[in-house]
């Protein structure tokens, strides 16, 4: 027969205990749902808000403007709210009218922020207050280099935050194999969509990740990332620090990717990138994560790059930051 669209209870127990150990989650086995990825927990979550009478819900600006899509087929309206130097900022939120909000408070994508306590504790008064939701997107909380990873936000108020996560950043994206803890209140409605939507996730996959969590080799895995990740982004800032004096690059030191900010003598940004793309270097600007096209901080002639860094050996960041140098 189908399978129990939350997953099998198997891999729905070894991630609850897995979340637990090493992010903070509350997790209960039950309150779980094996899902195809981050962007279907999105999914989930906001038809379950629309079909409440939701008809809005909040994102961070800068942000990820690519999962707008997801949303419209959901029937629900995006709202942009802007950050601050501890995230996502608490007047605007308060006085934009919405009652879930979608986050990064881990490692925000793309600034690098980690939220800070007392942000953290904000957002969650803040849902409190208006009977609202945080979904909390963990896509790489795994991986600071400073320093332990700071928990979820979800640990701290389990009914007023939804958590999700997946494998794309540790394994590879095309598994399309991740997990969504959602609070109790609203787990009915989701597992419910779900089995609407594709009678659960397939059951071969579910056992075989089940069994790679068991025997403790996903945890070995993503000690193995931390290592490789941590190695590439420190190539990368010296190989930045060697051929842009002056660069900048700001956020924690976390994740698998980095905000650098280069002198206005690169600048302007478009011919920047122009000429980067003539030398076969494919960077993207930081305006391309905004949903206000043109509304980036800063002088017209910053030159402001999301730079990824986990897929590239060492020397191949090096060799690319040379070849960007070298067309500039």
């Amino acid at each position: 027969g189908y399978p129990d669209p939350r997953g099998l209870p198997r891999l729905r127990t070894a991630l609850a205990a897995l979340l637990a150990r090493r992010r903070g989650v509350v997790a209960d086995p039950e309150r779980i749902v094996v899902v195809s990825g981050v962007t279907q927990a999105i999914s989930l979550i906001c038809g379950t808000l629309r079909a409440r009478g939701l008809g809005e819900i909040g994102v961070e600006d800068p942000g990820s403007p690519q999962h707008d899509d997801v949303y419209t087929a959901t029937g629900i309206a995006t709202v942009p709210l802007p950050l601050d130097e501890e995230g996502l900022a608490l007047d605007p939120l308060r006085g934009s009218g919405v009652r879930a909000v979608v986050t990064t408070p881990a490692h925000q994508y793309p600034t690098g922020i980690g939220y800070s306590a007392r942000r953290r504790a904000g957002l969650l008064d803040w849902a409190r207050s208006v009977d609202g939701l945080v979904l909390e997107d963990d896509y790489d909380g795994d991986f600071r280099y400073d320093r332990a990873p700071v928990g979820a936000l979800q640990g701290l108020d389990p009914e007023r935050v939804a958590y999700t996560g997946s494998v794309s950043k540790s394994l590879a994206p095309g598994l399309r194999l991740g997990w969504l803890m959602v609070p109790e209140w609203l787990a009915e409605d989701v597992v419910r969509r779900k089995r609407t939507i594709d009678l659960g996730h397939p059951s071969v996959d579910q056992a075989v990740f089940a069994r790679f969590l068991e025997r403790g080799d996903y945890d070995r895995q993503l000690r193995r990332c931390q290592r490789a990740y941590r190695e590439r982004r420190d190539a990368l800032v010296a190989a930045l620090a060697e051929h842009f004096p002056g660069a900048e690059v700001s956020g924690i030191a976390a994740g698998l990717h980095v905000i650098a900010t280069l002198p206005e003598r690169y600048g302007p940004q478009g011919r920047f990138l122009a000429r980067v793309a003539g030398a076969g270097v494919a960077v993207r600007p930081l305006s391309d994560c905004r949903y206000r096209p043109g509304d980036d901080p800063g002088k017209a002639a910053a030159v402001r790059l999301v730079v990824g860094y986990a897929h590239l050996s060492p020397g191949r960041i090096r060799e690319g930051v040379r070849l960007m140098a070298g067309a500039v």
